[in-house]
């Protein structure tokens, strides 16, 4: 039987393909604050702008492709039964060919409802004032803002439970609750922790290997690792 190899990935993995993150500049996103176009206020506030702000991401998507990283991450699928929460809301590890991929922040391809829970439609043009729900709703990007719920949160925590093998990938460990999942693995499980500027863990009892570098570099010596493990 396969080993289960969990993978956490937030924005630096998807950096190297040219999506740009906000943490590098001073909690810019694209030039905007993320408290104007990334929180439930910011759409009360000024809806028109959030919905530019995402047909604009959508369009820049459309235009990347995955990088190294997400690569190695797909052909692992050969070796491991890889399992990927992302905090990522693109659709990169999908293109490169990943099959099991928990989006815990949403996904920039998909809409839902203002309304109805779990109205959720796939949508890669621009979203409107007048996009609606079957019952006469606006649609909202399916994305989740600052302050809402993780409703992806229980099945990512059951997921890292129940691993032999933790990979973290370009986050920053900064946003919760994302950033306390790798404190449900087994202590027996050994972490790599990929990053250029790598954070600190504290109070975790596992073999944690840092490498400092890019996802794609770093990717590359993991899967080394991974041979022995097999």
């Amino acid at each position: 039987m396969k080993k289960k190899l969990v993978v956490l990935t937030g924005a630096g993995i998807s950096a190297e393909s040219g999506i740009k993150t906000f943490r590098d500049a001073d909690g810019l996103w694209e030039g905007h604050n993320v408290l104007d176009v990334a929180t439930p206020e910011g759409w009360y506030k000024n809806p028109a702008l959030v919905l530019d702000f995402y047909n604009q991401r959508r369009k820049q998507l459309l235009e990347v492709q995955p990088n190294l990283g997400h690569q190695i991450l797909a052909e692992l699928e050969n070796d491991f039964e890889v399992q990927i929460i992302t905090q990522n809301v693109d659709n990169l590890h999908e293109k490169s060919g990943s099959t099991s991929v928990l989006h815990l922040h949403g996904e920039l391809l998909k809409v839902r409802s203002t309304k109805i829970t779990n109205y959720i439609l796939d949508w890669e043009s621009d979203l409107n004032f007048g996009d609606l729900d079957s019952i006469g709703n606006q649609l909202r990007p399916h994305i989740v803002w600052f302050g809402e719920e993780v409703p992806a949160l229980e099945e990512a925590i059951s997921i890292v439970e129940n691993a032999d093998i933790l990979i973290i990938i370009g986050t920053s460990l900064q946003v919760y609750p994302a950033a306390s999942l790798i404190n449900f693995s087994k202590p027996n499980v050994p972490v790599y922790y990929i990053d250029p500027k790598p954070a600190t863990i504290y109070d975790l009892p596992n073999d944690i290997k840092i490498i400092a570098t890019t996802g794609s570099e770093g990717m590359k010596i993991v899967r080394k690792d991974l041979e022995k493990m097999k």
